[in-house]
């Protein structure tokens, strides 16, 4: 998912200040910044949270705040939802 923020949006690992991600509690394998150290963004903050566990909400599904550094405005920019993800957002998904 994170190969895809970046590849969408025209970024680089240079062009990141923080990351933080999200999982549902039915997640607990590993650490979803595992990774993007493995994707070799080693010398950017990452932090990883567990989502709220709502009754009925989708399982399995990891988010990604990403602060970057972009003259782009905000409506060029692309928010990814990948597989059934894209549900949750579908105003905005791409």
């Amino acid at each position: 998912m994170l190969t895809a923020v970046l590849e969408r949006n025209g970024l680089t690992p240079d062009d990141l200040i923080s990351l933080w991600f999200t999982a549902t509690p039915d997640l607990h394998s590993d650490f979803p910044a595992v990774a993007a150290r493995g994707l070799g963004i080693t010398d950017v903050p990452l932090i990883c949270a567990q989502e709220l566990d709502v009754e009925g909400a989708m399982p399995r599904v990891v988010r990604i705040l990403a602060h970057i550094e972009s003259d782009r405005p905000r409506a060029e920019i692309a928010h990814v939802y990948l597989g059934a993800a894209a549900a949750l957002r579908k105003d905005i998904a791409q």
